[in-house]
């Protein structure tokens, strides 16, 4: 698994969503403001949030007022969710899916083993919600600032 600057930033921003969010403002998080403290390029975050509005992970609202806020809860959120929405297939094999990858003679292990790869990542990425990473930084938070 490769994890690109796009499947890293998209985390990260549904991330930063997440954390506004969950307050009881419920404020909404605009675009301009996520590029800046996310440290990403705002031409290129506004294609991923129009792929994550895309899979259904964000809601948009226009205008003054306007901005991004989570379609779901942060724990029906999964960084697969995530990765899958920006990036297609989690696992490739020579630009294909693992499944697609076909291999005849010695080679014809290899797919089974792509596949096995295929699914751990799933097994992690699958079970990590935005809630869980959102609960481990603040632990974090707090432990540095006792």
């Amino acid at each position: 698994m490769y994890v690109s600057a796009r499947s890293d930033y998209a985390v990260r921003a549904m991330l930063a969503i997440a954390d506004t969010d969950h307050r009881e403002t419920r404020e909404l998080v605009k675009a301009a403001t996520l590029a800046t403290s996310q440290e990403i390029p705002l031409s290129f975050l506004q294609g991923i949030l129009l792929d994550l509005r895309r899979a259904g992970l964000l809601h948009s609202h226009r205008g003054v007022e306007g901005g991004y806020a989570l379609a779901r809860p942060a724990d029906a959120i999964t960084v697969g969710d995530v990765l899958r929405a920006v990036s297609g297939s989690l696992t490739m094999v020579r630009g294909l899916p693992a499944d697609a990858a076909g291999y005849h003679g010695v080679a014809a292990g290899l797919t089974d083993v792509w596949l096995a790869v295929h699914e751990a990542i799933e097994e992690v990425v699958d079970t990590a919600t935005l809630a869980d990473l959102l609960s481990r930084a603040r632990l974090e938070h707090e432990a540095t600032t006792r």
